[in-house]
């Protein structure tokens, strides 16, 4: 089994993002820790533990940092609704968070573990920055780091230059990206135009008729709204779960490469790019791998593997 753990903001599409995680056959999830983004992180707790409940799963959640390192929070509940769910406001699970901090139990997982965990960031990176000032030999010991974040020099999400998970706390993507973990960086974009599910599609899902499909469809409500509203998407984007099919299955991706990534951190205008270095004019060494593009038709057919 594939030992992961998953930091994640826990809104909509997280959800979905950990439900196909925890039904994939050679996938153990080891932790999932919380960090302040899409939503508060009390907020975030709760809607992992619904999410992990509806799993019929006992994965130890952790809480993690309550607020981005050096700025202010700026939540996405424009986007998830106010519960993060598409104000579905679900029920409180069972279970609860464990005691110990995120940080620490990031730490201890991969130092228990070398070279076997699979680290996938679904929010800012401001736990897995804390946990790397903390103890910067993790960085070698980590197997593969999967990010969803970033644009690929592309349109952002968040302003024209930024996707959000990097933009909210663009000085904890600066320390990740420079710490020379393997990394993998899946922008927002792959999640965009064919990859995005349209109306059938998402219809589809919801007549699998299982308990964790309904949620999957049902939290990103709001989501779906926003996305075709204000962004002009075709359908529901689905940033978070696309960046877990990619760590489930790296073989949907059809383009990467090795690059230069650096964040922009001190310009208001462009906070939060992220600037890869593809045509190699700084002659800095690579620290990315940069997935450009995925087999949209294989990221549905995980996506409904997953759901049914």
């Amino acid at each position: 089994m594939r030992k992961f753990i998953i930091d994640t903001d826990t809104a909509s599409d997280d959800a979905v993002a950990l439900i196909m995680a925890h039904h994939w056959p050679d996938v153990e999830i080891v932790a999932v820790t919380i960090v302040n983004g899409n939503v508060a992180v009390g907020q975030g707790v709760k809607n992992a533990l619904y999410t992990i409940e509806v799993c019929n799963a006992s994965t130890p959640v952790y809480v993690g940092c309550a607020k981005p390192m050096l700025r202010e929070s700026r939540y996405a509940d424009w986007f998830h609704g106010k519960d993060g769910m598409g104000n579905m406001y679900y029920p409180e699970a069972k279970s609860k968070p464990e005691s110990a901090h995120a940080t620490d139990a990031i730490i201890d997982i991969i130092k228990q573990y070398p070279g076997e965990i699979t680290l996938v960031t679904l929010g800012p990176l401001t736990n897995i920055a804390t946990a790397l000032l903390k103890a910067p030999e993790i960085a070698q010991l980590v197997q593969r780091c999967v990010i969803m974040g970033g644009a690929a020099n592309t349109v952002g999400n968040v302003t024209p230059a930024a996707e959000y998970n990097i933009w909210v706390d663009p000085e904890a993507a600066k320390i990740v990206f420079h710490s020379g973990m393997p990394m993998e960086m899946v922008g927002w974009e792959l999640s965009r135009h064919d990859a995005a599910l349209t109306f059938a599609e998402v219809e589809t899902v919801m007549n699998f008729g299982t308990e964790r499909a309904r949620l999957a469809m049902e939290c990103n409500k709001t989501a779906l709204d926003v996305a075709m509203k204000r962004q002009g998407a075709v359908g529901l984007t689905l940033a978070d779960p696309v960046a877990i099919a990619v760590a489930l299955d790296p073989d949907i991706v059809t383009r990467q490469g090795k690059y230069f990534v650096d964040v922009e951190i001190t310009s208001e205008l462009t906070r939060g790019a992220t600037v890869v270095d593809e045509l190699e004019v700084l002659n800095k060494n690579p620290n990315m791998n940069v997935i450009w593009s995925i087999n949209v038709m294989r990221w549905k057919e995980i996506l409904y593997f997953c759901l049914h």
